[in-house]
């Protein structure tokens, strides 16, 4: 099957099978799960968020059913980006309750909580106030808690010792142990200087000190940096038992399978190959015979390896505005009926952006229904007058 695209002819290869099997072995992996918005909606900027819950349930089961974990109201879900305070509880209690069909939802879905639906706060114990209403809600709903980074105390904070004290309260009110989110600037320009520095060195220092200081309620942390040198050095200065959740969507290949878990917006775009992979790289660490065990790992790079380029491509400068590509795959794929998206951010990304994309995924194996992909990118071209 053959497109024009404004980028150039291109001839579609068409799906990969998958297996069937989830991620084995001894990672722990999240999906960042986008939301799906009602197209009938008002979604212009600004607007609250007017979401399509069915379609948007029934995109975490298909990551359910690919053996993925699902991180929830956090950033691919445009959060700080259009999904308001409102939407933002409906979402999580939808979600838990949706996971308890599958089974524990501490163990399926985490949820991130913040401080965005108190913009104007400025004072630590304001802020402190703030994340705790956000983590009751989230374990009220019977989920796991990954307490985001806050605008607000980014911009309140003057110094490390501001971080760990509010830091510090947090842990008291958790019930089991969080995730923390270290988001880089290229993801909110807002969160510079986050754990008290600008200077990456400091910062990571500062960091530590926290994570260290209170080891045995941190499940792991997500480090969104982009930055391998970087994130191994921290994975490996980190305590006993404390997970490094890669965010880093430009290497986790490599990445995850020197020791890194995940926690990845692309792997809501690329959930099939990411679960294969991932099943490869558990076979590969558990075999005895070093053939098998090299023909694990060769497999395990041969599917991951092309969905690499799709998502550099998805999160190119400004990396913000990744969700777009996310949710246009996702209609693409027929998880949706339209490119639609709360806050209007279906117009982040130029068609040609978009073109790109969808040639990449095709190369990746991620069109999984090539007649409706193409009829999908037809209609897209028409309504842009091509």
């Amino acid at each position: 099957m053959k497109i024009d695209l404004p980028t150039g002819s291109h001839t579609l290869r068409g799906p990969r099978t998958w297996p069937a099997r989830g991620p084995g072995g001894a990672r722990v992996v999240y999906a960042a799960a986008h939301v799906v918005a009602d197209p009938l909606g008002d979604n212009t900027p600004g607007a609250p968020a007017a979401v399509d819950w069915d379609a948007t349930l029934r995109f975490r089961r298909h990551l359910w059913s690919h053996g993925l974990r699902v991180a929830d109201a956090m950033d691919t879900a445009q959060r700080n980006m259009g999904l308001d305070w409102a939407a933002t509880r409906e979402l999580i209690a939808r979600s838990a309750a949706e996971a308890r069909a599958f089974g524990d939802p501490a163990a399926l879905v985490a949820c991130g909580a913040g401080t965005d639906h108190a913009p104007d706060a400025a004072g630590l114990d304001t802020i402190t106030a703030a994340y705790a209403e956000q983590i009751e809600t989230v374990q009220a709903a019977g989920a796991g808690v990954i307490v985001m980074a806050s605008r607000q105390l980014a911009r309140a904070a003057t110094g490390p010792r501001d971080y760990h004290q509010v830091y510090g309260k947090l842990f008291g009110l958790a019930d089991r142990p969080v995730i923390l989110h270290w988001l880089g600037e290229m993801f909110d320009p807002q969160l510079a200087g986050y754990w008290g520095s600008r200077d990456v060195a400091a910062a990571t220092e500062s960091f530590l000190e926290l994570v260290h200081a209170h080891a045995p309620m941190v499940d792991g942390v997500k480090v969104s940096l982009l930055d391998e040198a970087h994130e191994v050095a921290l994975r490996a200065a980190l305590p006993e038992g404390v997970r490094l959740y890669t965010g880093d969507d430009f290497n986790y290949p490599s990445l995850i399978r020197s020791g890194s878990h995940a926690l990845l917006g692309i792997f809501d775009a690329i959930a099939p190959a990411a679960a294969a992979a991932l099943d490869a790289l558990g076979a590969a660490e558990a075999a005895s015979d070093e053939a098998e065990r090299a023909r694990y790992f060769a497999l395990y790079d041969e599917i991951f390896t092309p969905t690499v380029a799709l998502s550099r491509k998805i999160f190119e400068t400004p990396t913000y505005n990744y969700k777009t590509g996310i949710v246009f795959l996702a209609w693409l794929n027929g998880h949706q009926d339209a490119f639609a998206m709360v806050n209007g951010a279906q117009s982040a990304r130029s068609l040609t952006h978009l073109c790109e994309v969808f040639t990449l995924a095709d190369r990746a194996g991620l069109l999984a229904d090539p007649d409706l992909a193409v009829r999908r990118m037809r209609a897209l071209l028409a309504v842009n007058g091509r």
